[in-house]
């Protein structure tokens, strides 16, 4: 089949990878005139995981990646008021990693060996569905049609929009918004340490990386329009977070001159149907579990890899996408039930929140508690379908 993968992040490339492995003709295309770089720092484990090690690029993720010893929550003077390592929750680190977005989707697109077309720089302007083919108009002027669409283009995904209706049919704003940037030289460093301060209303957390560059992270509580310009960004973050303690101030002297600035609301898609004829969506535009769950990212390789093994598996995309939906929704829906009550951790609402948050991370270094805690996030209730083998897989 000659199929179109419309976004070349994760999600994309991830499906692109196991298609190709069955012997599909696959066309990547993505708006940005260059694979995106910059983004924010995920954590990576559970089932993506899984599929990373499927595809062999486990030693490259460890290469760039980092394997965090400790979070660390401080006050507005920075003295520390609760902290647990990683391990203690997890029992090993040997299949967790924190890495950036866009390393993580460097990763992925390399493995492909160039054996996918990549269309930069364009994107869908609309896609009519004739029952045996997908006639796409592309915003760069050309027509072409594919036996499937596959929309990989994240929240605000335009393959959602064209072939199932407006966001607001599905996304589900969780009253925050996150922002991500990089600055060097950076004075304060600790290696290896998520350093976090919250009050009410927001958290900082500072992450120190290779090459002296400094991760900054914001999660702010905001209602009302999310600004879409980066100008209107800042002055946000500045008038929500300008007066407040730590380091905080200092971070924000660095947002402009910043080269690697990233903005977005706190959201989550809700949809009763991930596929409509021949159109499926993965990843963050099918059912994104918003930045809150921690996963969207594992969890989107996942998502990628079960539809290619179901379309590899047979001949119908039909009952393909039935077992894709079938397999995946009960464990993505959890995910999306549990990410919205972590709002307190990431942004409290009042002092009594504040105070039930660094009360959890300090009882979170004793390892019982941990486990009852956290121990169940870190498990993925999914069995991956087995990769058929083809003459072209083999």
């Amino acid at each position: 089949m000659k199929v179109l993968i419309v976004g070349a992040g994760i999600a994309g490339p991830t499906v692109a990878f196991w298609l190709n492995k069955a012997g599909h003709e696959v066309t990547l295309v993505e708006h940005s005139p260059v694979l995106r770089s910059g983004g924010y720092l995920i954590d990576f484990w559970g089932a993506g995981f899984d599929v990373a090690e499927k595809m062999g690029i486990v030693p490259q993720l460890r290469r760039r990646g980092y394997v965090m010893t400790e979070a660390r929550a401080v006050n507005r003077e920075g003295r520390r008021v609760a902290s647990f390592k990683p391990e203690v929750i997890m029992e090993s680190v040997e299949r967790y990693l924190s890495l950036a977005r866009s390393d993580l989707s460097a990763v992925i697109y390399e493995a492909l060996g160039g054996d996918a077309e990549l269309i930069l720089g364009d994107t869908v302007q609309d896609l009519t569905d004739d029952v045996d083919r997908v006639r796409v108009t592309f915003q760069g002027g050309s027509t072409r049609d594919f036996d499937l669409v596959i929309g990989a283009d994240g929240l605000h995904s335009r393959v959602r929009k064209l072939a199932f209706g407006p966001d607001e049919c599905f996304e589900r704003y969780l009253g925050m918004v996150v922002a991500a940037f990089e600055a060097d030289q950076y004075p304060e460093r600790d290696e290896l340490v998520a350093m976090m301060y919250a009050d009410v209303g927001f958290q900082a957390i500072r992450l120190s990386l290779r090459e002296n560059a400094t991760l900054f992270l914001f999660t702010l509580r905001h209602d009302g329009d999310v600004p879409a310009d980066r100008t209107a960004q800042e002055n946000l973050l500045r008038t929500k977070l300008g007066d407040k303690g730590w380091e905080v101030p200092a971070m924000l002297d660095l947002m402009t001159p910043a080269k690697n600035f990233y903005f977005d609301a706190v959201s989550q898609i809700r949809m009763p149907s991930w596929t409509r004829g021949q159109v499926a969506l993965v990843g963050d535009a099918a059912a994104c579990p918003s930045f809150l769950a921690g996963q969207g990212s594992a969890l989107a390789m996942v998502e990628a890899y079960t539809l290619a093994t179901e379309l590899a598996t047979t001949g119908d995309h039909r009952s393909a996408f039935a077992r894709y939906q079938e397999r995946l929704a009960p464990l993505l829906h959890s995910k999306q039930d549990a990410a919205v009550g972590l709002g307190l951790a990431f942004a409290p609402k009042n002092r009594f929140q504040l105070l039930a948050r660094n009360t959890v991370m300090r009882m979170m270094g004793l390892p019982k508690v941990a486990g009852i805690v956290m121990g169940r996030s870190f498990h993925d209730a999914v069995e991956l379908p087995p990769f058929p083998i083809t003459d072209s897989a083999s």
